[in-house]
């Protein structure tokens, strides 16, 4: 039997198929290409990157770049919900992998946007959106899929 395809909100593909992928290349280009930079703005303060620091960061960066094609190409290339769901499931995983990534800054990062730079309002209000798009995504808002009915028994 054939996947189910479907057309999926303009909302949605727009950010997981366009504006997402995006924003994890500049990731990746700066994790990689400006690591000086990222990690001041990472740990906010400023020091010369180790090369051990240097090669871990370049990880980073291709995990980045995985994050970026993984999205914009394998959801790109269905209109399965099922395909949709699984990637997008495993993303809000990472979501909440990525939030935790930075709790040894302080609880403020979570919220004191006072506090933020640039990188910040990436590694915060971006993955709270990402987050929050996936999980909209995954109970159906928008979707117009018919909620499941309780059986009688």
């Amino acid at each position: 039997m054939a996947p189910r395809q479907s057309v999926l909100p303009l909302t949605y593909r727009a950010f997981f198929l366009i504006i997402e992928p995006i924003s994890a290349l500049v990731g990746a280009f700066y994790a990689h290409f400006r690591q000086d930079e990222y990690l001041a703005m990472t740990t906010h303060a400023s020091s010369p990157v180790p090369f051990g620091t240097s090669i871990v960061l370049s990880q980073l960066a291709n995990l980045y770049l995985l994050f970026a094609l993984n999205e914009a190409l394998v959801l790109r290339s269905t209109g399965d919900l099922r395909v949709w769901k699984t990637v997008l499931f495993v993303l809000l995983v990472a979501d909440f992998g990525h939030l935790y990534s930075v709790s040894g800054l302080g609880s403020w990062v979570y919220w004191d946007v006072t506090r933020w730079n640039a990188i910040d309002f990436g590694n915060v209000l971006f993955v709270y959106l990402g987050a929050s798009m996936r999980i909209a995504f995954l109970a159906g808002v928008g979707l117009g899929v018919p909620a499941k009915s309780k059986k009688a028994a």
